[in-house]
């Protein structure tokens, strides 16, 4: 069979080891995730009350346009309709984009390291790939406008960016886009918008109508703790979203999780509540790191990634996994003697940080 070439080059994604895996392997009796970015506060209330009212009618197809969440989303950031495109998570509007605006002959444009599938998806359609290194976690946006030219068709902007966790300050975006040519689209990947601590931020919302090639993703499987469901959005310009929307597959959403997030969006003090105690934690976790000399990014998100640790990543996640703790090594994300840590609930990280500071001390003392 003939597939394509650049299939036999790449990998499919490899997601965190199933807990139920560690703890076959390991003999034990409790796991804890802190790899994935996930909510370790669950999700709403109110989604968990209202879900067992879902259940009907899931012989019939959903809702292939998402009205109903579509019309929640167009309220609450005072955009319409068209301007919006939903995804299996904000992973599918990515490949989506990939589809509809590369082609051979074309490039794409992008920080390293950053969200693998930017990359991934790109090169299965054929585009070059120009991934410009990050600087302390950083977009090297001066870089990243240099290597822009007559064949870009995507710039890929994750803010905060995973996995350093760094944002890209007000004056600086807005300055990017100003001289990004109008005929290249602008992806500004806010999958961890909820997690800013910090008003020197661009609101990209508010710019879509002075920048019509600037579209923005956003995510419910971060905050809103939907991961399980999959459901991510696009909002953009009525003319790219139509674009999208031909390569977008039928009836991507499920009826369950177009419902579900509906009621999601009503509850923000489930959302305020996670981001109170996420930071909390996170800082506490920062006041360890401070006082054991332990390199980290600024982090506007819900995971820290610690660097220039005296062993490779690889070895921190193998050790900390056999400690019934998942984290996700700093090797695979082309940052090496790195992991990046979800902030976990208080009683996860404070575990975690003593079984990480026991370990990093053997290290040294060996």
């Amino acid at each position: 069979m003939r597939a394509k070439q650049i299939l036999n080059e790449l990998t499919a994604y490899k997601p965190g080891k199933p807990m139920e895996e560690v703890r076959k392997e390991f003999g034990l009796d409790r796991i804890v995730k802190l790899a994935s970015n996930e909510n370790p506060y669950g999700f709403s209330a109110k989604v968990k009350e209202a879900l067992p009212t879902f259940a009907d009618e899931q012989e019939i197809y959903p809702d292939g346009y998402g009205t109903a969440l579509k019309e929640k989303l167009a309220k609450r950031f005072n955009v319409g309709l068209d301007q919006l495109v939903l995804g299996a998570g904000s992973d599918e509007i990515i490949m989506m984009l990939c589809r509809t605006f590369l082609a051979p002959g074309l490039n794409t444009v992008m920080a390293h390291p950053s969200f693998s599938q930017y990359p991934h998806h790109a090169l299965i359609e054929g585009a070059e790939v120009r991934a410009i290194e990050t600087k302390n976690g950083f977009h090297d946006l001066p870089a990243m406008l240099e290597a822009i030219d007559e064949k870009t068709g995507i710039v890929w902007l994750c803010t905060p960016n995973n996995p350093t966790g760094n944002h890209i300050a007000k004056a600086d975006f807005e300055n990017f886009l100003r001289q990004v040519p109008k005929e290249v689209l602008v992806v500004a990947d806010e999958a961890y918008v909820e997690f800013l601590e910090t008003d020197d931020y661009f609101d990209t919302l508010a710019a879509l109508s002075d920048y019509p090639n600037l579209i923005t993703l956003r995510t419910f499987s971060k905050a809103y703790g939907l991961a399980a469901l999959r459901v991510g959005y696009g909002i953009g310009h009525p003319e790219v979203i139509h674009k999208i929307n031909v390569v977008r597959s039928p009836f991507n959403n499920t009826t369950i999780a177009q419902k579900a997030a509906i009621v999601a969006l009503d509850d923000q003090e489930f959302i305020k509540d996670s981001i109170a105690k996420n930071n909390q934690v996170k800082h506490s976790f920062l006041a360890f790191c401070d006082a054991h000399q332990i390199k980290y990014y600024e982090s506007h998100t819900n995971f820290v990634l610690i660097y220039n640790l005296p062993v490779s990543g690889d070895a921190v996640f193998q050790h900390m996994l056999s400690k019934g703790f998942i984290i996700r090594s700093g090797d695979a994300l082309g940052i090496p003697n790195s992991v990046r840590i979800t902030i976990g609930n208080e009683r996860d990280m404070t575990e975690f940080t003593v079984l990480l500071d026991q370990f990093l001390t053997s290290v040294k003392e060996s």
